[in-house]
């Protein structure tokens, strides 16, 4: 059973039976019929597992357009058939995590208009904030004697929590409360132009129902939830300001940003996001896919992921709110700095482009083409023998890593310009690596044939060719994603994320030898893990 979300936007819509029989305007397929108990369960799973693709509205981004125009048109037994085996063009399948019956409705489902979510105010915010440990009250060293420094934040998806993880002795050291499938978790970089005192300490989470969570890795296990708000019903995104006095979360509904005071998690500024695109058309739903801190001046960058536009915000002065906005191109998603912390990467996905902005300058500063739904997760930097400093990206519509120039000063003549494609055997979400590390790790998770989603793919830094793959995992409704290098970066993670039964603790992540290639440890008693934050890599910009 899909475990429920409990959030304003799934639980506090009230859907009039009017939607369920409206007539469709056009030459179009009869409408088909869902009974009100199908229809609440199918909104609640398509919120869980669709629209971050496709669009709470269901316009599309990332992922096709699912209006009842385009849907109706291919019928409900083509549409059961995309669900269940999903495409090589980067849809995973679903017949290992919803039964035939959940996809014969969400089938039913997207054929009917969208119901239209409600809005949320700064003051409905302000009465979900808790604050579980004042401020006043954290402990001034480490309430226990790890190595926190080397510890693993990992994301259990389904069931609402992050695991910490002792990266030194490979055990789970606490399961904390946060928000529903956790996207990303952020805290203070050591190279911000104001440092804010103990960067990764304090890390903040945000899920897909729009819940903010504060963690402080110096508590006890059972403490180390201290505060949250709410701050969208359906949100993807997270950033800390250089002085660790701010936070901000990016929304997918409402289409916002929102500045939120660290200590207490108050939030104090909202920042809308709908505007007129990069082709001139007003966007009512333009989605905040990412949010980040910009290591050189104390602004955020924000992304309307469907304006095609990078927002630079300064957040010196919430009364008087700068901001400029960078015309680029569609659909800003996932993003990571060069090394120098300059010029950030994001990929417009649906584009088939990476976009590269100078935070330094506040100004777009490149548009690469690339491959078709470039997909860079947290990104990986590397030294090519060629053509030097590079930045590279996996795929949501195809198998192929992709490298290009990131060193404008030293070398300036391959500067975004692609180095060099290799071919992988599918399509992946996250590419990741280490400066100690001669290898590059790409996941395969987004091809529908298990054999390949459950591998992970070694490109070799020196020769730039694909060395290696490795299965992480034979067992049904599981597959690899997401790798995460440890401290030193001798070993690489592995997440074996358990798309079947998310709510068991059967889910596991594999320790690889960096240099050997071979495994070390798996680490049971996870549920569903995904992705993985190690504390220092993170906070001092490891890529």
């Amino acid at each position: 059973m899909i475990r429920p979300v409990r959030s304003g936007f799934v639980l506090g819509l009230v859907v009039s039976a009017s939607l369920f029989g409206v007539a469709s305007t056009g030459a179009q397929a009869q409408e088909p019929k869902l009974s009100e108990e199908a229809f609440e369960k199918s909104k609640t799973i398509y919120f869980q597992r669709c629209a971050g693709c496709h669009g709470v509205l269901r316009k599309g981004a990332t992922g096709k357009s699912l209006q009842p125009k385009e849907t109706r048109k291919l019928g409900q037994k083509r549409l059961e058939k995309i669900i269940t085996i999903g495409t090589e063009g980067g849809m995973n399948n679903f017949d290992d995590v919803m039964s035939k019956e959940e996809i014969k409705d969400i089938a039913a489902y997207i054929q009917l208009e969208p119901p239209v979510p409600p809005e949320m105010s700064l003051a409905m915010m302000k009465e979900r904030r808790k604050v579980y440990v004042d401020a006043k009250d954290y402990p001034s060293k480490p309430m226990h004697g790890r190595n926190w420094e080397n510890f693993f934040l990992v994301i259990e998806r389904d069931v609402g929590k992050v695991a910490i993880v002792d990266g030194d002795k490979h055990e789970i050291v606490a399961h904390v409360e946060t928000g529903y499938a956790v996207h990303v978790l952020k805290a203070t970089e050591h190279h911000n132009v104001q440092h804010a005192k103990n960067p990764g300490r304090f890390w903040y989470t945000m899920g897909r129902d729009g819940k903010l969570t504060k963690i402080d890795l110096w508590q006890t296990p059972d403490k180390m939830r201290v505060a949250e708000v709410q701050v969208a019903y359906d949100a993807r995104d997270v950033a800390v300001s250089g002085d660790g006095k701010y936070v901000i979360g990016g929304g997918y509904w409402p289409p916002h940003a929102v500045i939120v005071r660290s200590d207490d998690m108050m939030p104090l500024k909202v920042i809308s996001t709908r505007g007129v695109n990069v082709d001139g058309q007003y966007v009512n739903e333009s989605r905040v896919a990412a949010v980040y801190t910009t290591p050189n001046a104390n602004s955020f960058l924000v992304s309307a992921k469907e304006l095609g536009q990078m927002w630079q915000v300064d957040y010196t002065d919430l009364d008087n709110l700068r901001i400029v906005k960078m015309e680029t191109a569609k659909f800003l998603h996932d993003g990571f700095f060069d090394p120098t912390g300059r010029y950030f990467q994001i990929a417009a996905n649906a584009s088939n482009k990476m976009v590269v902005v100078d935070s330094k300058d506040w100004k777009a500063e490149a548009i690469i083409d690339v491959g078709k739904k470039p997909h860079p997760g947290p990104g990986a930097n590397w030294v090519d023998p060629k053509c030097g400093p590079v930045g590279g990206t996996v795929y949501l519509g195809e198998g192929k890593i992709t490298t290009w120039g990131n060193d404008p000063k030293g070398h300036p003549d391959n500067a975004w310009k692609v180095c060099y494609n290799v071919e992988t055997d599918g399509p992946g979400l996250f590419i990741r690596t280490h400066p100690n590390s001669a290898y590059v790790i790409g996941d395969q998770t987004k091809h529908p044939e298990p054999d390949v989603q459950q591998s992970i793919q070694v490109l070799e830094k020196k020769t730039g060719k694909i060395v290696k793959t490795i299965r992480v995992t034979k067992e049904a409704g599981k597959v690899a994603v997401h790798t995460e290098f440890n401290k030193d970066g001798s070993e690489f993670w592995v997440s074996v994320w358990n798309r079947k039964d998310s709510l068991k603790a059967n889910g596991e992540i594999v320790v690889y030898d960096a240099k050997t290639l071979k495994e070390k440890k798996r680490i049971k008693g996870l549920y569903a893990p995904t992705g993985k934050f190690n504390v220092y890599n993170r906070t001092n910009h490891v890529t």
